[in-house]
């Protein structure tokens, strides 16, 4: 596992948006800690990383919000990143679920979480995955370890 100091907030939305580069179409990053350890700033940061423009707030009330990402420039691809680029852009979109205050998978099942969850034209961020392990089980993952202790943020990746 690969650990990483954040002393910041922009620190943690520079590393998610790092992350972004390496995601695929299909990709499920999952996002584990305590509240306040800086999950929804890492995805604000891979969302930026994807070059989306929208304001991404946690999905705590409403449990799922789905961004479109734009179609990359292909003047602005840089070498070695070719099969990232030709993957992730027009047609593709981001997921961004939170399961914090999930009381039932059936509530994620019926607003049509299942639909993007593992699909080849998305890439999903899922905070609090532990309360959906069934629902992952054969999907392409990635797990993100948050840990928030006097002030200092660290993060993990498996």
């Amino acid at each position: 596992m690969n650990l990483t100091i954040l002393k910041t907030e922009q620190a943690t939305i520079k590393a998610g948006s790092a992350f972004a580069k390496k995601l695929h179409g299909g990709d499920v990053v999952l996002l584990y800690g305590e509240l306040g350890a800086g999950k929804t700033t890492f995805a604000k940061g891979i969302a930026k990383g994807l070059g989306i423009k929208n304001t991404i707030t946690s999905p705590t009330f409403t449990l799922m919000g789905v961004y479109q990402i734009p179609p990359r420039n292909p003047s602005t691809r840089r070498p070695g990143r070719l099969a990232q680029d030709d993957t992730i852009g027009a047609g593709h979109q981001l997921c961004h679920i939170d399961t914090y205050r999930l009381k039932d998978v059936q509530e994620l099942r019926a607003i049509g979480a299942e639909d993007y969850i593992g699909d080849p034209h998305t890439i999903t961020i899922i905070e609090w995955p532990e309360k959906i392990a069934d629902l992952l089980a054969d999907k392409k993952t990635k797990a993100v370890y948050f840990q928030h202790h006097k002030g200092r943020r660290t993060i993990a990746f498996s």
